[in-house]
């Protein structure tokens, strides 16, 4: 019989990985996501090079909570806070300040998109490891975005160096966040639903 490890095992062993540089295959709130520690260059080319593009503006950061949002943006208005406190679908917010990330995550713009998951896995993972995550569709660029792990490609699952159990999927939403981009002045604009 396999051996199957709880959560806290399987933590411990995506943790190794990511301090090493490495990058993962793992369940958010909304679909399937390639990640990394969004502090390491070398990871985050990985990815690029993984998923065969270099957009900058399809890479966004997972963090614990809003304390954790603030270390790496400095210029998002206080509005943009109580939005992302409010709400009840899987957001993510585009702000100003990008800061304390590898440089090659940070558009021209100086954005950084960062969304908070209710998600029991990745708040574990990212309570642990103290860093933002980075959380890209788990596809090749251009493909369809996996919503199951059944979906996700070969070519994806081959490319990265740990893929974490299906079983700690949780309750998805299967579907991409909404994006809301804010500027320093708090104007936001609405860029997906």
């Amino acid at each position: 019989m396999l051996f199957q490890r709880n959560m806290e095992q399987e933590i411990e062993r995506v943790l190794r990985i990511l301090q090493d540089g490495g990058i993962i295959l793992y369940p958010t709130d909304t679909v399937w996501g390639i990640g990394c520690d969004a502090t390491n260059e070398a990871a985050v080319d990985r990815i690029y090079k993984l998923k065969r593009s270099e957009n900058k503006h399809s890479m966004l950061v997972l963090c614990y909570d809003l304390d954790m949002v603030v270390r790496y943006v400095s210029k998002a208005p206080s509005i943009a806070y109580e939005v992302m406190e409010m709400a009840e679908k899987p957001l993510t917010a585009i702000l100003p300040g990008a800061r304390l990330v590898a440089q090659n995550l940070i558009p021209s713009t100086g954005t950084l998109g960062v969304r908070v998951p209710r998600h029991e896995f990745c708040q574990k993972l990212l309570y642990r490891l103290r860093l933002p995550l980075v959380s890209t569709s788990a596809n090749i660029s251009g493909e369809t975005t996996p919503v199951t792990f059944k979906d996700v490609s070969r070519e994806i699952i081959d490319g990265v160096d740990y893929v974490v159990s299906p079983k700690y999927e949780g309750k998805p939403t299967k579907k991409a966040s909404s994006i809301i981009s804010f500027d320093e002045s708090g104007t936001f604009s609405i860029i997906r639903q």
